[in-house]
């Protein structure tokens, strides 16, 4: 199946699960967007892939107008249902590798864990370049795997596995290298690692005892190097968390 399409379908059945997220709520890291990006009531903030619009609703009472961008309807039904004021938040069925916006049309453009359900993400930052205006900022965050094959591809199949609308979580380098090859100027960048309570981040997908077994038994028979990379915590046997790297930057038009 299109992975387009397996996105939207997907998504449409999770739509409550991302509003209500501890992950993507977290306080401090949207705090942390807030103190880079500074925003100002002339700018318009283009967020695509908004999700459970956490982002966009903390940038709204800054800035002069918000779009917030979905593939999926519902997501953005249930961002805009889920708020009290939305004059300041506009709402916008688009894919994210074809924004319908005019050239240099944007000040802000935010993606923030999502490029990794994307098929193509270079056609993400083409886009993002597209629609900035010059002197515009795009504020990209992700997870990224490690540089080590291994990890990389020990990662990217247990997020799979949970959840089929995933593509691909890339490397550091390789985020650097679309960026760079895209002319964006790189600006700052941050990597925290970021814990992962285990239940909210596998019943936010899985819907199915046997898929959710399939996830554990991945992770409890993995090698203990890998347990490792993902700082596999454990009480009574029974997986309690685990962690991975999370990364925060800024580009320049």
């Amino acid at each position: 199946m299109d992975k387009k399409i397996l996105n939207k379908e997907l998504f449409t059945k999770r739509k409550d699960a991302y509003v209500h997220s501890s992950t993507h709520s977290n306080p401090a890291a949207l705090q942390k967007i807030l103190d880079w990006l500074k925003p100002s009531d002339q700018q318009i903030i283009l967020d695509v892939a908004t999700g459970g619009g956490q982002v966009a609703k903390t940038l709204a009472p800054l800035a002069k107008q918000v779009i917030a961008t979905d593939l999926t309807p519902s997501m953005l039904s249930n961002v805009r249902n889920s708020i009290d004021e939305t004059d300041n938040i506009l709402f916008v069925v688009a894919d994210a590798e074809e924004l319908p916006f005019l050239d240099e049309s944007i000040d802000i453009v935010t993606c923030r864990i999502a490029a990794h359900h994307f098929p193509h993400p270079e056609k993400f930052i083409q886009e993002a370049y597209r629609v900035l205006k010059t002197g515009g900022k795009c504020l990209f965050i992700d997870n990224i795997v490690s540089e080590n094959p291994d990890e990389d591809q020990f990662l990217n199949k247990l997020e799979a596995m949970r959840d089929p609308s995933h593509v691909r979580s890339k490397s550091l380098s390789e985020w650097k290298t679309l960026f760079l090859k895209h002319r964006f100027t790189f600006l700052q960048d941050d990597i925290r690692v970021k814990e992962l309570p285990f239940q909210d981040w596998l019943t936010r997908t899985v819907d199915t005892e046997e898929v959710r077994q399939q996830v554990i038994d991945f992770i409890q028979t993995a090698d203990s190097k890998l347990k490792k990379y993902i700082h596999l915590k454990k009480k009574d046997n029974e997986i309690q968390s685990f962690s991975i790297d999370e990364w925060m930057s800024m580009w320049e038009k």
